[in-house]
């Protein structure tokens, strides 16, 4: 049967992941990116205390840095599934990695606060924003049977760089000061193009390959005889030249495909994440001023970042593992939820934390339960929607998080400025991803296995009629396109099946001429196998 050709308007077949090879130097640029990405807004709090010294503001005001950065990685992401679905992943990272870079830069020459929400906040989370999500895009396209562990490393990168990027940045600011400090970073974020250099788009070569072999032989069948057989097959791939010479594409891929709204699963899956991004990030962010407050020295307030970094590395691996096995897998979704609750009770539990000890403990079970979290989310996004339609699923859910993200951190930061108390501050944050653990499990439970215990009836016909109507339909619509394709090996058969029933037809005069013709039978047999001959044909040709 004739093959779709993506010239043609169709997409081109997905090519198999690989799940290893040179994945795994994709999934290397991923960790790294991952981890700049998530734990770079969170670092950047270090510096909170001297901004609020320098530039005379609250609290509030310098909490906006980390959320508008966090705002950019996710409000931009419909603008990254375009550029990525138009230019491809690598070209996108590299763009993102120079203004990642640059807006540290810039910052570092910034004399007031809005400058430093232009600079660190939009040009830097910009920057991030286009080396993310390409990142993860590669990495569901190299990794499917593994992909759940895949998910897990890669997030990873965001503990690992959140454990050494906040004592880093605590010597930075002690040796050169915020302004130095904001430079060094800014030259680190360079890495992210040496990532985004590294991420190379599968090969579709082999896939051409197979497409001309699988013509040839086409060719062949259609023209079994020996010298013919050779100009068929140029004929025929002279014409697949002029096709795609001529034709235009009539449908192409696009840019962003809003019929995943459609998913019932996707709908959910958004919600939850919404209501969870209110109050995941505020406890992390508010924690090393939390410590500052109670007494702590700075030095050991920043290592509470690296406590939760450290469990935190060893968590989302771990959590990857569970996820790919294959009683977990298709209970994923389940398996987020817990996390999510998890991680919302040691919000609450922990909000009356009031010495170093007790901020420890905190720090232990938050870095396991965000690290369950950050390792499944993205997972479980890939297993509702597929790989094919992730890039687009990822940009509206991002866009969609990110009205959470300019909500929670800014709203809890002037809530300390007001009450001065830290205590409800964990108790709401808690509270909000308390809800959203529930509204997933719930909705899951009720929306999904309902709708999967209760299929649309079926329509089965007896003696499987109407699938054979439906194969005939295919059929005649793959001879037509395949039919298209050949026309010049198709004409020179029909007009060897012409000259055939021309000598046929000549035979049978004479033999009536000669005084004998034939009984109507004879006719008949002789029409049905001419017919049976013309559909033989025909089908070789297809």
């Amino acid at each position: 049967m004739g093959r779709p050709d993506p010239e043609e308007g169709q997409l081109p077949a997905p090519v198999k992941p690989p799940d290893g090879g040179w994945g795994w130097i994709v999934l290397l640029g991923c960790f790294v990116i991952t981890g700049f990405s998530y734990a770079f807004p969170k670092a950047v709090s270090v510096y909170f205390k001297e901004l609020m010294k320098d530039f005379h503001v609250g609290y509030s005001d310098t909490a906006w840095i980390s959320s508008i950065m966090l705002a950019m990685l996710y409000g931009t992401g419909p603008v990254c599934s375009i550029m990525v679905n138009q230019f491809g992943c690598r070209p996108v990272m590299l763009i993102g990695g120079l203004l990642a870079s640059a807006g540290m830069i810039l910052a570092s020459f910034t004399t007031n606060i809005i400058e430093l929400y232009l600079t660190a906040g939009v040009l830097t989370g910009l920057g991030m924003a286009l080396n993310f999500q390409p990142s993860l895009i590669m990495l569901g396209t190299y990794f499917d049977k593994r992909r759940p562990l895949a998910n897990g490393l890669a997030a990873a990168g965001s503990p690992v760089f959140l454990s050494s990027l906040s004592p880093l940045g605590q010597v930075l600011l002690e040796k050169f000061g915020w302004r130095g400090g904001f430079l060094i970073m800014g030259g680190l974020l360079l890495n992210c193009c040496t990532c985004g250099a590294v991420m190379r788009p599968l090969d579709m070569g082999m896939k051409r390959k197979m497409g001309k072999a699988q013509d040839k032989y086409e060719a062949k069948e259609m023209l079994p005889i020996g010298g013919k057989s050779e100009e068929g097959i140029s004929t025929t791939d002279g014409t697949k030249k002029g096709k795609k010479a001529k034709k235009k594409p009539k449908k192409g891929k696009k840019l962003l495909d809003f019929s995943i709204f459609s998913n019932r699963g996707f709908i959910i899956y958004t919600i939850s994440k919404f209501i969870l991004v209110l109050g995941l990030f505020v406890p992390p962010i508010l924690l090393v001023n939390y410590a500052k407050d109670t007494g702590v020295p700075d030095t050991e307030a920043a290592f509470l970042l690296s406590i939760i970094g450290f469990i935190d590395i060893f968590a989302r691996p771990a959590c990857g593992m569970v996820a790919g096995l294959k009683w977990v897998r298709p209970h994923v979704a389940y398996l987020f939820s817990f996390s999510m609750l998890f991680n919302g009770l040691t919000d609450i539990c922990s909000a009356r934390a009031s010495n170093y000890t007790g901020l420890v403990i905190f720090c232990v079970f938050f870095g396991i339960s965000y690290g369950m979290v950050g390792a499944l989310q993205f997972e479980v996004l890939m297993a509702i929607v597929g790989s094919q339609k992730f890039s687009s699923a990822i940009g509206l859910v991002l866009l969609i998080e990110a009205f959470a993200v300019l909500i929670g951190p800014p709203s809890a930061g002037r809530l300390v400025d007001a009450l001065k108390n830290y205590e409800v501050i964990f108790y709401l944050a808690g509270s909000e991803v308390v809800l959203s653990a529930l509204f997933l499990g719930v909705a899951s439970y009720c929306c999904l296995n309902r709708g999967k215990k209760e299929p649309p009836p079926e329509h089965n016909p007896p003696a499987g009629g109407g699938s054979d109507t439906e194969e005939a339909e295919s059929d005649v619509q793959e001879a037509e396109e395949h039919s298209s394709d050949n026309h010049q090996p198709a004409r020179s058969t029909d007009n060897a099946v012409v000259v055939a029933n021309e000598e046929a037809n000549h035979v049978a005069e004479e033999q009536r001429g000669e005084g004998g013709g034939c009984p109507a039978g004879d006719g008949e047999v002789l029409a049905r196998d001419g017919c049976n001959a013309d559909q033989m044909v025909e089908r070789d040709s297809f």
